[in-house]
């Protein structure tokens, strides 16, 4: 938190931006600005993080920004650190709760808990989290839910190693395209739209 005081005050982010938060997938996410070109992005990820840690940090880490949209990646940890998928879901609505205090009217986009090479023993309750927010977030007004496990599954139905680090868990630049896909119409519909390189001249 202090490294994100320090870089607030040498380098100002945007405000009005979009605020992507969350755990070491949106941490190890530094290419973030070059893979939405035009959109003001601002990476307030931590690595080992759960869904609760940022709400205790939203006062930190998602008020001083006033962003216009906030997307998250959590959950991954809090099935690892054996929370049960009511207890992921129950953080993430208290997430937004928190935010809504400071931030009624702020849109939320949750990105869901990806499928992983090395965490594939916890796929089934990671996918009733993801079942879980994913109806929850159907019912609220602001509240936007992210399917990204499907491309990030082979016809077998499990993890594509290819999208991943040594480790099973982190992603590769192919994982983050795939989310890049999935995100790039969702940021175009709250008023970020990402702007594609113009076409080369024959």
């Amino acid at each position: 938190m202090n490294a994100f005081a320090a870089q607030d005050q040498a380098h100002p982010p945007p405000q009005q931006g979009v605020l992507f938060i969350g755990s070491s997938s949106i941490n190890f996410w530094h290419s973030l600005a070059e893979d939405f070109p035009g959109v003001p992005v601002i990476n307030r990820g931590f690595g080992g993080s759960a869904i609760e840690d940022s709400t205790y940090y939203v006062d930190r880490i998602v008020t001083p920004y006033h962003p216009r949209l906030i997307v998250m990646y959590a959950g991954d940890n809090d099935v690892y650190e054996g929370h049960s998928a009511t207890q992921v879901a129950d953080d993430f609505k208290a997430f937004v709760a928190r935010v809504r205090k400071d931030l009624p009217e702020v849109p939320i986009v949750y990105i869901s808990i990806k499928p992983s090479v090395a965490r594939w023993s916890l796929w089934p309750a990671m996918r009733e989290a993801n079942g879980l927010i994913r109806d929850w977030a159907a019912t609220q007004r602001g509240v936007r839910f992210v399917d990204i496990a499907p491309p990030m599954l082979d016809a077998q139905g499990k993890p594509r190693a290819e999208l991943f680090r040594d480790d099973g868990l982190h992603m590769q630049p192919a994982g983050y395209a795939l989310w890049i896909r999935a995100l790039k119409p969702v940021l175009a519909s709250y008023g970020f739209p990402v702007k594609e390189p113009a076409a080369a001249t024959p």
